[in-house]
């Protein structure tokens, strides 16, 4: 099945019920008054995210959703009945914004979670309501107000603590074939990897972590080249990016321009990406003798002035797969042990005063 990342839907809540106009008619009771009762309110269209679910190409071929309508009200005070709600399924970590006005709408970021996206039209007011001492036989009513209609793009973004970044070729989906179970397509040409990839990787019996592999980036990716930049949002979400550099490449080219090249375009895309923590991982080592690998990286980090973390591996022979892969669990272990520090510091701060603690 084809990977679908973009749609666009339409989203049309309920409209209101109309109020009623109506009077008792019963034998012996003359002049029985108004009993015309309200309508029912219309019903709401909402996103539920679905862990079940990892595409929105459900949405390429049925675009339009419509909760449905309040009943009118009737007779004997009865009130129309509210409308259903409808609940549309879509994919953990999708993103929606108004298609019209580009207003950011929300996220869904857990599965059930709910997203309210068209609101419902409110009912419409029976005579009952406009009965007085000088209007004692109203013909007044009112109409249901209409639900609202909303023309939403739904952008799916993965989610994954790790992102691979590289030029095509470079080696990002040998290595999320070798560490976990995603079979991502791999040859020895360029452009293999066509849309992201996700994959679970395991760093013992109770550790792991989600990494991510999107399509190779090249020179001019920002402005439309090769498959362009489109993907990156992919890596908006994870905490840390690997940069994956081919130290054997096949045109000889230099590994030190190779990530400048692709340097210069995420610092294009923009959205904070370029601040994202970086670590480098040398590919392919097993194609060159231990002398030429140690000349190339020393060269490659002398002219980038490289500080950050450093690994070699080649995914075809295994070789430092096992320290890259602990090395990210206990980073990234590190990572949630901060934020779940801070967010618990920001509660304790947000929290009333209690002078009993104090």
């Amino acid at each position: 099945m084809k990977f679908v990342d973009e749609a666009v839907i339409k989203a049309e809540a309920g409209d209101g019920g109309n109020g009623c106009v109506s009077f008792r008619r019963e034998k012996y009771i003359p002049k029985g008054g108004p009993d015309g009762g309200d309508g029912g309110d219309g019903g709401h269209v909402y996103l539920v995210a679905d862990s079940g679910l990892n595409t929105l190409v459900d949405f390429r071929h049925k675009r339009h959703h419509r909760a449905e309508r309040g009943q009118n009200g009737m007779g004997r005070q009865m009130t129309g009945h509210k409308g259903e709600s409808l609940w549309i399924r879509v994919p953990v970590g999708t993103r929606v914004h108004d298609a019209d006005t580009e207003e950011f709408i929300g996220e869904v970021m857990a599965h059930g979670e709910e997203l309210l996206v068209a609101r419902g039209g409110h009912h419409g007011l029976g005579n009952i309501h406009f009965k007085s001492s000088t209007n004692r036989a109203p013909r007044q009513s009112t109409q249901g107000t209409p639900g609202e209609r909303r023309s939403l793009h739904l952008e799916l973004v993965l989610l994954a603590d790790v992102g691979l970044l590289g030029q095509p070729n470079a080696g990002k989906s040998s290595l999320i074939t070798a560490v976990s179970s995603a079979r991502p397509k791999v040859a020895d040409y360029p452009f293999t990897t066509l849309y992201p990839n996700l994959g679970v990787v395991r760093a013992g019996s109770d550790r792991s972590f989600v990494i991510a592999d999107i399509p190779g980036l090249i020179e001019g990716a920002a402005e439309g080249a090769g498959l362009g930049i489109q993907f990156l949002k992919h890596l908006s979400r994870t905490r840390l990016l690997l940069h994956l550099v081919d130290m054997a490449p096949m045109d000889e080219s230099s590994p030190a321009e190779s990530v400048r090249c692709i340097l210069a375009e995420v610092e294009k895309y923009g959205h904070d990406l370029e601040e994202r923590e970086r670590w480098l991982v040398l590919t392919k080592r097993d194609l060159l003798d231990d002398d030429e690998f140690a000349a190339r990286r020393r060269a490659l980090l002398d002219e980038l002035d490289w500080k950050g973390p450093v690994f070699a591996i080649s995914s075809v022979a295994r070789q430092g797969l096992d320290e890259l892969i602990q090395a990210l669990a206990g980073h990234l272990e590190q990572l949630r042990k901060s934020e779940t520090e801070d967010a618990t510091a920001a509660a304790a701060e947000d929290a009333p005063y209690d002078p009993l603690k104090s």
